[in-house]
């Protein structure tokens, strides 16, 4: 499986002067996601730019940057452009805009724009505000998201299969018009319309099987690393709107949500690929599925909330809301010698078990009141209690019916057609209440202590039935009962001006309990195989968690960090009571444990050079039973790990008043693989990742700044038998202009 907590590394050349403010900033320049290239437009924070050279406040309102950058890739270009979610071509264009005009005395009008091409990466926001009559605002916004389409990779026969080019993409777009009103001693009143998307490829993670030796080589064993994918093409359309207004002490608020969405997914998998004549015996068993999965919503949500401030050290809020959401479901799930296929009974290639369905049509209707009620206190200024209580209702009820179709084992291979029915109805209600405590009477010292309880019930009627009125093949009713606590303890300290330390320790505890009232699940006794959900009577989880964490200023210009988090989490479950009479005990199924050590180190040597260091440890465990089994079950499942550490490094050095220099590295390892590919697909992380990047800021004027970064990355991949790997080199300038 693919790692996804590998660190990504960047936002290069934000080194800024005075240079107390480059220091300020260079932690989170080290643990930011991207080198210094285009940003999704998402993100439309504005950063302050990079700069030898002090700027009166207001002396530039208006600014457009130009980039360019190309990326060198030898190796893997999919996986390289999922990690760094930058294209492997040449791409540039404005890579930020701003202008802004004066309306009046107070009006203010607003332009900010990007676009880079080749990147799919676009905004444009446009806006007219007054601080005492309201505000117009329109925008669009468009951006891309890379992934990788490949599958798994079985090292004991070195299979690894590609179907097509691996580089997918999804581009994710939002256009919106917003419109207030914010006169004087009025409320306040906010209508937003938007119009979201989502259209592309992505991978999946639901694996097709694959034969990974020949039939003359000897046995055929199939294992699931055949890539799949999602083709996504989703659309949504929301309308909101709020009323906000002042009342003496009182603060109340009242909003509406109305939102209608269209998703026209299918998630696409091509199963035994290549097993075709004349290697194979006719017909073969390559063959296409393709699950189609239509959903479309409508959902509407008001709310209402108030805020009151009896005294100075009594405040009391509270808030409520009600959703109805109601769902239409169509689908179709078929093989075929193509992606998309029409369905044919009788395709040449259908293996026995090749299950499926047609014309699914149905939906489902869910109704959920929420109501909080929270109080702070504070009768010391050393002391504050906040006491919450939360209440949640909910019921859904859903119909869907549908063909069902199944290739049988008989002569001949039969497909077999079913009209099935399938009703469920879901209700529960929940109860929350919280306490939290936080004490500084003490010199130097800060505590809290939280505590947070839940208690829940509900139930569960699900039927299934051979439509309309045919045998029933399920039926199932249920009960639920739900405990949940957390308690938190922490505590700051302050011993020293150049010292202080925290610590905090978490216990959480849930608790499931089910009542299977009935359950007509058919099994051969004295087997225990009932099918889930009436399969688990009780389930317990319990978590610890501890961490530390120490700041020392060793020297004005020396200053470390040191964290440590340790936590064991337990599952224990019991099994329910079959027909046969069998019991199965309770017994702990799983248990987690989890050691971070991570420690960070701040240098200024020099007035004009910052060095920073960080260094992270992990080291994580799953232990289940079936670690144990034996027989032919010895081995399948072994004991998970996912173990890696992380290393990175800032450097940033002012040449001179118009010249800053930054380089920063860092560094992945994660030793986790297991080639467990005799008895079952492999699993655990298995790579080594480097990232270095070096970048030149130099002000050419006080209006014009220019900026070039050069990248390099490299990708050693064992998890998927090399074949991710990938050495690429960037390149990026920008140039400034202010006015």
């Amino acid at each position: 499986m693919k790692a996804t907590s590998k660190p990504q590394f960047g936002n290069i050349g934000r080194l800024a002067t005075p240079l107390a403010v480059v220091l300020g900033m260079g932690g989170a320049a080290a643990l930011a996601q991207q080198a210094d290239a285009p940003k999704p437009a998402a993100d439309e924070k504005k950063e302050t730019r990079a700069s030898a050279v002090t700027e009166e406040p207001g002396e530039f309102n208006n600014w457009i940057t130009f980039g360019a950058g190309r990326n060198w890739v030898d190796g893997d270009k999919a996986q390289f452009q999922y990690r760094r979610q930058q294209p492997v071509n040449p791409f540039g264009g404005i890579e930020d805009f701003h202008l802004e005009r004066a309306l009046g005395k107070q009006g203010l009008f607003t332009i900010d724009g990007r676009g880079i091409f080749d990147n799919n990466d676009y905004l444009v926001k446009l806006g007219v505000s007054h601080p005492d009559k309201g505000f117009v605002r329109v925008g669009y916004r468009e951006f891309r998201s890379w992934s990788d389409w490949s599958g798994g990779y079985s090292r004991g026969s070195n299979a690894w299969v590609t179907l097509n080019n691996e580089e997918m993409h999804v581009d994710r777009g939002e256009a919106w018009a917003e419109l207030g009103l914010t006169l004087p001693n009025l409320p306040v009143f906010t209508l937003k319309y938007s119009y979201e998307f989502r259209d592309g490829k992505k991978d999946s993670t639901v694996w097709g099987d694959y034969n990974i030796r020949y039939p003359l080589a000897g046995a055929s064993i199939l294992r699931g690393i055949a890539p799949s994918f999602w083709d996504i093409d989703e659309r949504r359309h929301i309308v909101q709107g709020a009323v906000k207004h002042t009342m003496g002490k009182t603060d109340v608020g009242v909003g509406l949500r109305y939102e209608v969405s269209d998703n026209d997914n299918s998630r696409n998998m091509h199963r035994r690929a290549g097993e075709l004549p004349p290697v194979y015996a006719a017909p073969g068993a390559d063959r296409y599925l393709t699950q189609k999965e239509g959903v479309r919503t409508d959902l509407l949500s008001a709310r209402a909330s108030q805020e009151t401030r009896f005294t100075d050290n009594l405040w009391f809020t509270s808030g409520y809301s009600f959703t109805t959401l109601d769902t239409d479901i169509s689908g179709s799930r078929i093989y075929g010698p193509n992606y998309d296929p029409i369905y044919d009974p009788t395709f040449s290639r259908r293996q026995a078990r090749d299950e499926g369905f047609l014309d699914l049509e149905g939906g489902s209707r869910i109704n959920q009141h929420v109501a909080n009620l929270n109080l702070m206190y504070n009768p010391k200024e050393y002391l504050a209690i906040i006491p919450s209580v939360r209440i949640e209702e909910q019921s859904q009820t859903g119909v869907t019916d549908f063909t069902e179709t199944t290739v049988g084992t008989g002569v001949g291979l039969p497909t077999v057609t079913d009209d099935i029915v399938n009703t469920k109805k879901r209700e529960f209600i929940d109860l929350s209440e919280g306490l939290e405590v936080r004490y500084t009477g003490l010199k130097k010292w800060s505590l809290y202590a939280r505590g947070e309880w839940l208690q829940g019930q509900g139930d569960l009627r699900e039927r299934e039935r051979e439509a309309p009125s045919g045998p029933v093949d399920l039926l199932r009713e249920s009960d639920v009962e739900r405990f949940h606590q957390k308690y938190v303890l922490g505590a700051n300290w302050y011993p020293h001006r150049k010292v202080n330390l925290a610590g905090q320790y978490y216990y959480k505890i849930r608790q499931n309990d089910y009542d299977h009232d009935v359950d007509t699940t058919v099994f051969a006794p004295p087997a225990t195989n009932d099918f889930y959900p009436a399969f688990i009577k009780q389930q317990d989880f319990d978590t610890h968690d501890v961490n530390f964490r120490v700041t020392w200023r060793a020297l004005n210009s020396v200053t470390l960090v040191s964290r440590y988090d340790y936590q064991i989490s337990t599952i224990e479950t019991q099994g329910d009571t079959d027909i046969a009479g069998t019991s199965l005990d309770k017994i702990q199924s799983a248990e987690m444990v989890s050691h971070i050590l991570s420690q960070s180190v701040s240098w200024t040597p020099l007035a004009r050079l910052f060095l920073q260091g960080n260094v992270t440890y992990v080291w994580d465990v799953t232990d289940t039973p079936a670690n144990l089994a034996s027989g032919t079950a010895r081995g399948v499942v072994q004991t998970m790990r996912n173990d890696y550490w992380n290393a990175s490094g800032l450097v940033g050095f002012v040449v001179n008043e118009a010249t800053d220099l930054q380089t920063q590295y860092s560094y992945y390892r994660a030793d986790n693989y297991v080639d467990n590919s005799a008895l079952s697909q492999p699993f655990g992380a298995g790579a080594e990742e480097h990232a270095i990047t070096a970048t030149l800021i130099h002000r050419f004027s006080k209006s014009i700044l220019g900026k070039l970064t050069y990248g390099y990355f490299c990708n050693n991949d064992q998890t998927y038998g090399g074949h991710n790997e990938y050495d690429a080199h960037m390149v990026y300038s920008s140039l400034q202009y202010r006015f």
